[in-house]
This record gives C-alpha cells, sequence and structure tokens, in this order.
C-alpha cells in the first residue's frame, strides 16, 4: 500500500505573464524565552521588601479582623483557632447596638469638623508663612512642634490643661470673670475638647502640605493680578485656592483617613465619656474588643471594618475625582 505524501503549501507568486504561481511558506522560528535582565532583577529586588512589609503589616491584619469580625471568638477560641463561624451576626449585633447610633454622630462631627478647622487654620498659616518675612522660618519651625510629639504627650497636656479643677483654662477664665467649664466630665463639653486637641494635633501637617503647594504657584500669576487692579482676596479666591486643588485634595484626603482612626487623644483624654458623649468607631472598637472582661472580640472587629469600609470608600472617589479632572 502506497503513503501518499502531500506537498508543501504554496502561495500564489505572480510570473511575467500574470500567471499565479506557488512557492513554499517560510517555517516560523520558534519563540525563545526572554531570560530576566539584571535591571528586571534589580526592579524585583527593590520590590521584595516593599512587597514583604506590606503583606506582614498591612494584607495579613485586614485578613485577620475580617476573620474576627465573621466569626464567634471567646479568648479560648482565640487561643486555639476553632471559633464556629457566624457570617454576619457581629454586624447586625453592632448595628442593634444602642451605642451605634451616638457613635456614629460622634465620628461624623468629630471628623467633619476637625477637617474644617484643620484645613482653615492650616491654609490661613501657609498664606501668612508664604509672604516670606523676617521670622517665618523660626515661627514654621515653632508650628510643628505639636506635629512632633507623641500622642500621648499631647494627649495628657490637654488633659491637664482642660481639667476641671486645676487646669490653666478654667483659671484663664476665671481671670476675666467666666465661671469654671467642666470641660471632660461634662456630656456637653467632652466632643468639644477632644475636637480642639485634634485640631491643634492636625494644623501643623495641614500648613506644611499646603506650604509646600504654595510655593509652586508662579509669582508672575500673582504680580499680573496685581497689575490688573485685583485685590487680596480676588488673588486667593482665583489664583491661590484653584490651583491650591489637587494638593488640597490629598491634604483632605489623608487627614479624612487619620481623623477617622483617631483613639489615642480620646481615650487618654475621656474614654469616651462620660455616659458615651465622646464615643467614636475607633474607641467603641477598642472598648468591645479589650476593654471589658468578657472581651467581644467579633462585635469589635466588625465596627473596625466599618472604618475601614468608610476610609476605602473615600479614597475611591478621591481616585474618580482625579481621573476625571486628568482626562478633561
Amino acid at each position: 500500500m502506497k503513503q501518499t505524501t502531500h506537498p508543501p503549501e504554496r502561495r500564489p507568486v505572480p510570473d511575467r505573464k500574470g500567471a499565479a504561481a506557488t512557492a513554499p511558506l517560510p517555517a516560523r522560528p520558534a519563540p525563545r524565552r526572554r531570560r530576566p535582565t539584571s535591571q528586571q532583577w534589580a526592579a524585583w529586588a527593590f520590590l521584595a521588601p516593599v512587597t514583604l512589609y506590606l503583606v506582614l503589616f498591612y494584607a495579613y491584619p485586614l485578613y485577620r479582623n475580617l476573620d474576627l469580625s465573621l466569626r464567634n471568638y471567646t479568648v479560648r477560641s482565640f487561643v486555639q483557632g476553632n471559633a464556629p463561624f457566624t457570617g454576619l451576626a457581629n454586624y447586625r449585633t453592632v448595628f442593634d447596638d444602642p451605642t451605634f447610633g451616638p457613635a456614629l454622630t460622634h465620628t461624623v462631627v468629630f471628623t467633619a469638623v476637625c477637617l474644617f478647622f484643620q484645613y482653615a487654620i492650616g491654609l490661613a498659616l501657609a498664606v501668612f508663612f508664604n509672604q516670606n518675612f523676617r521670622l517665618s522660618a523660626t515661627l514654621r519651625a515653632l508650628f510643628l512642634v505639636p506635629w512632633l510629639l507623641p500622642l500621648i504627650v499631647s494627649a495628657s497636656t490637654w488633659s491637664w490643661m482642660l481639667n476641671s479643677d486645676s487646669g490653666i483654662v478654667n483659671a484663664a477664665l476665671n481671670a476675666v470673670g467666666i465661671g469654671p467649664v467642666n470641660w471632660l466630665t461634662s456630656p456637653s463639653w467632652s466632643l468639644t475638647s477632644v475636637i480642639i486637641a485634634n485640631v491643634w494635633i492636625g494644623v501643623p501637617f495641614n500648613l506644611v502640605v499646603l506650604y509646600s503647594g504654595l510655593q509652586s504657584i508662579p509669582t508672575s500669576l500673582y504680580e499680573a493680578a496685581a497689575l490688573d487692579g485685583a485685590g487680596a482676596w480676588r488673588r486667593f479666591w482665583h489664583i491661590t485656592f484653584p490651583l491650591l486643588r489637587p494638593v488640597s485634595a490629598i491634604t483632605l484626603l489623608l487627614g479624612l483617613v487619620y481623623t477617622l482612626k483617631v483613639f489615642d487623644i480620646i481615650w487618654i483624654m475621656t474614654k469616651g465619656g462620660p455616659a458615651d458623649s465622646s464615643t467614636t468607631f475607633a474607641t467603641w472598637s477598642y472598648r468591645l474588643g479589650f476593654g471589658n472582661l468578657l472581651p467581644a472580640f467579633g462585635p469589635g472587629a466588625a465596627v473596625g471594618n466599618l472604618l475601614v469600609v468608610a476610609a476605602l470608600v473615600f479614597g475611591l472617589v478621591y481616585l474618580r475625582v482625579q481621573r476625571k479632572q486628568y482626562a478633561s
């Protein structure tokens, strides 16, 4: 039995008379794998420590916190690791808790008021120091002191200053004929007290970032506006503020993330009291997980995850806004 052999595939090739002839297709060489170059190996070497750091200190804690919020952990099961899966039961417990409403309100008020005053005061000081007078650098350095101090030192200092009996603030009020105020022990003033302390701590950060943004605005724009007869307020509103929007956006976003998770200042000054009048999600989460003899790890982790989701939502909004600005 004869085997039939197929001729190689040919493609039409026009000859001199216009007739089509066939010619074999050239064979394609096998693709060769590229070996990583020295630059690629160096890039991976630089990325490895950062990746390891993010996995160990960000990804894994977030995973553990999510796992805590989806299981019924006790002290024994937390050590042995055999907690039963409960799904969203811990979140329902948090939403049904009577502390949820006041804690949510205090978190929103605390974050919004702190962001507003930190940004407004920081912007005013940045514009003031942008004039570059003789003591500008010295005063800027002094304004950085609250930002450089440990939070426990700052909170303890404000606790002493706002003490009802021996605080310097009430002593100053008495000197001008105003009666003492129970800053830390009154439900009407406790949230205001921690807001004042947090604003004082956050102003230097806004000052530094916004001042660096002002340095990038060309002075020729202000000179041209002054020649056109624009006053100081019009120059600020039509030149400074619009050109400072990208820096302002990232400043507000970072301030929002920081303010949402503020715990040290509130816990040291008021511990969330009295009567939960200064309780936020951050202090409530800590109190549920570690502030009782019988800790509720699941609900505490659920409250912490609500803060993570809130920060993530605002971060995605910021990225969307920035993408639209660059697209336009």
